[in-house]
């Protein structure tokens, strides 16, 4: 009698441990479904059209946002160029998925907006489909506050990334600087070169070079002039990039 209370007792333990045990499993696989399913793996999205895209990421709970817009040769307009994170990661639902937009290849011709207004160059570039990107503002005496000092890209420019053209503008003479466009000094004497730049506080360097002279024309060409002694033939920066006043000017002027 006592042996078969014993083998009851023993049988009753064996059916908690295996209730305690499956208990523990399906808390396991509740705490993995809460963990793991709000997680979803990014798919890849560059090429289809940004609303194929969205359509897809919203079916995932994903966010998508279309932070740039770049021209492209290789992908058509309204195309996904690029995306973040890559394609294939695992991230939580409502995630935000950044991609850029390709414009297609460059087909504007960027104006000149030099020695404009501020505001005409403005709706000059919105009239071709180009945005004002960075205006920054130089205190210039030689023309009157608002008016345009340099663009970058310059005008005509061919295979610029982006739709926006980033401006200097000439700014009251108590104004601080707050950025500098590089202006064109090619052509120009040395010595203007290197006093229209020390004029705004920056420092610049020159070397000079043999420049070969140019072939007489032929039939109905015209002749190429000589450069002077002393003319600007090269610079860096170029002409329109975007300079810091720490930045030091490399001029490159013929012998």
């Amino acid at each position: 009698m006592k042996r078969y209370h014993f083998i009851n007792f023993f049988q009753v333990g064996s059916l908690v441990m295996l209730l305690v045990a499956v208990g523990l499993l399906a808390a396991t696989a509740t705490m993995h479904f809460a963990i793991h399913g709000a997680e979803v793996q990014v798919p890849a999205l560059k090429g289809m059209t940004v609303v194929e895209a969205r359509s897809l990421t919203s079916g995932l709970a994903l966010d998508l946002d279309v932070d740039n817009r770049y021209y492209s040769g290789d992908v058509a307009a309204g195309h996904i160029l690029t995306q973040s994170p890559a394609a294939g990661e695992v991230v939580r639902r409502e995630w935000r998925v950044r991609v850029s937009e390709s414009l297609g290849p460059q087909k504007v011709d960027v104006p000149e907006t030099v020695g404009s207004d501020q505001r005409v160059a403005a709706l000059q570039l919105r009239r071709v489909g180009l945005e004002v990107g960075v205006t920054a503002r130089l205190p210039w005496t030689k023309a009157a506050e608002g008016t345009v000092l340099a663009q970058d890209p310059p005008a005509h420019a061919q295979g610029i990334a982006q739709p926006s053209i980033n401006l200097l503008v000439a700014a009251a003479s108590n104004e601080a600087p707050d950025g500098f466009v590089m202006p064109n000094l090619t052509g120009l004497p040395v010595t203007s070169a290197q006093a229209d730049l020390t004029a705004v506080g920056i420092q610049s360097t020159t070397k000079f070079v043999d420049v070969p002279v140019a072939p007489m024309g032929q039939g109905y060409a015209a002749p190429t002039l000589p450069v002077k002694p002393g003319a600007i033939v090269a610079q860096q920066p170029p002409a329109g990039s975007r300079i810091a006043q720490s930045v030091v000017v490399e001029l490159t002027a013929a012998k």
